[in-house]
C-alpha cells in the first residue's frame, strides 16, 4: 500500500480478547490485517448482492457419475455459456459420486442464472456456487 490512514477503535475488552483469539487462530500478524481483511469480505458481501456487478463464482456440483446422460448436459451447458466458463475439474469422489467444480465468470446475475441450472439438473445431488467480486 502506498498510503496508510491511522483509525481508531473502542472496542468492549470481551470483544477484543474475542477479537485477538480470532486473529492468532486464523496466523494474522496484526489486528490491522484482520480488520482489513473483515472489511474486504463485507464490503464482497456487499457487492455480489448486485445483479449487474460483475464477478467469478465456483459452482460445486456432487452427482452421481451413473445418472443417465448427466455429464453430457453439464458439458452442454458450459459450452453453451463458454463466455461465462473458465474451466471446470471434474473429481472422482468414490465408485459412485463425482465432484464437478465449475468457475464462471461474469455478472452475478448471469452466474446465478448459470449455476442454477447446472444446479438443478436430475442427478445432481448437492451444489453450491461460491461468488466472489472483482
Amino acid at each position: 500500500m502506498s498510503q496508510v490512514e491511522r483509525v481508531g477503535i473502542s472496542l468492549p475488552p470481551e470483544l477484543l480478547e474475542s477479537f485477538d483469539k480470532l486473529i492468532e487462530e486464523r496466523g494474522y500478524p496484526n489486528r490491522s490485517e484482520a480488520v482489513r481483511d473483515l472489511i474486504r469480505a463485507e464490503l464482497d458481501r456487499q457487492q455480489v448482492k448486485n445483479q449487474k456487478a460483475v464477478a467469478v463464482a465456483a459452482v460445486c456440483i456432487v452427482y452421481d457419475h451413473h445418472s443417465t446422460q448427466l455429464m453430457q448436459k453439464l458439458t452442454a451447458l458450459q459450452h453453451n455459456r463458454l463466455l461465462e466458463t473458465i474451466c471446470s475439474m471434474h473429481i472422482h469422489l468414490d465408485k459412485h459420486n463425482c465432484l464437478e467444480i465449475i468457475v464462471l465468470k461474469g455478472t452475478v446475475g448471469q452466474i446465478n442464472k448459470t449455476a442454477e441450472s447446472l444446479i438443478s439438473q436430475k442427478g445432481v445431488k448437492l451444489g453450491r456456487t461460491n461468488l466472489i467480486s472483482t
